[in-house]
């Protein structure tokens, strides 16, 4: 058991960005943790708005400096320890190298404000970091308050689902929280005419898998109810995340490679770009 030791926020100036500055600042706040904070400034190049400039590289940090500058006026404010670090390159690819470069246990980044598409793709730098990134990554959506009373883990028997089930245990423990678990069954009515009883009994084997992960967690001295739902996934998740006004999602994601990477797979792509609450996703088991 235990919390996370080093976190990366990645700002950009955006309220959502300023919101996961601010949740880190809980997260942390217990033992004093440093929070690596990294802006990205794209790279020069050969701007013709610039030719004639002298000062070039002190003109394109400019709008990252200023980022930075107010994420230590908002540490200072929270009294909170953080370093800052200004790079220059490729968005998603620099915010990976600088959470391996310090041995981060996670990185955190805000969600903007979605159009339908992007809810269904969650294409852009955040997707690309979730794709890409082997650690853990908390999206926070603007004005959305990170907590950990009410944890919701979606596990549906594989493992990537069994990472996400580890990683929630742990947070419960870590922060004092309570679990609910489930699962979603979700068949087309053409399967289910096709073999009439097999939802019942995917549901009978879903409690199942339940019980036993219900049975971890309350030997890791972690409070957990199970549900199992039936529907399209990402529905059910984020109504559920509703109705019982969860704190956090938990959930798996599969290790993808390619343009796949981008999209991540549409269940985790859209419990992100619709749910009232963060949503940290799990590549694998991790020790903190």
């Amino acid at each position: 058991m235990g919390k996370y030791n080093k976190l990366l926020v990645a700002v950009d100036g955006s309220g959502s960005g300023r919101n996961a500055l601010r949740q880190a600042f809980k997260l942390a706040r217990d033992e004093k943790k440093w929070i690596t904070v990294v802006a990205i400034n794209p790279r020069y190049e050969g701007d013709l708005s610039l030719v004639g400039v002298s000062n070039i590289k002190d003109v394109m940090k400019g709008p990252g400096e200023k980022i930075l500058a107010e994420a230590r006026r908002m540490a200072g404010e929270e009294s909170a320890a953080i370093k800052t670090r200004l790079e220059e390159g490729g968005g998603f690819e620099k915010i990976i190298e600088v959470a391996e470069e310090e041995k981060c246990d996670l990185i955190i980044m805000g969600r903007r404000g979605m159009s339908r598409l992007e809810r269904a793709l969650m294409g852009g730098v955040t997707a690309r970091v979730i794709g890409h990134f082997s650690g853990r990554v908390l999206v926070v959506p603007r004005d959305v308050s990170l907590g950990w009373d009410n944890i919701l883990v979606a596990a549906d028997g594989s493992i990537y689902s069994d990472a996400a089930v580890a990683e929630a245990i742990n947070y419960a423990q870590s922060y004092g929280g309570a679990l609910s678990i489930l699962t979603v069954v979700n068949v087309t009515d053409e399967f289910q005419a096709q073999a009439p009883g097999l939802v019942e009994k995917l549901i009978e084997r879903a409690k199942s898998n339940l019980e036993d992960i219900r049975d971890r967690a309350r030997r890791a001295g972690v409070a957990a109810g199970i549900f199992v739902r039936e529907g399209e996934p990402y529905k059910v998740i984020t109504a559920l995340a509703r109705q019982m006004n969860a704190d956090i999602i938990i959930m798996g994601s599969h290790g993808r490679t390619g343009l796949t990477r981008i999209f991540m797979g549409s269940v985790t792509s859209r419990v992100i770009g619709h749910a009232p609450c963060p949503v940290m996703v799990v590549k694998k088991r991790q020790r903190l």
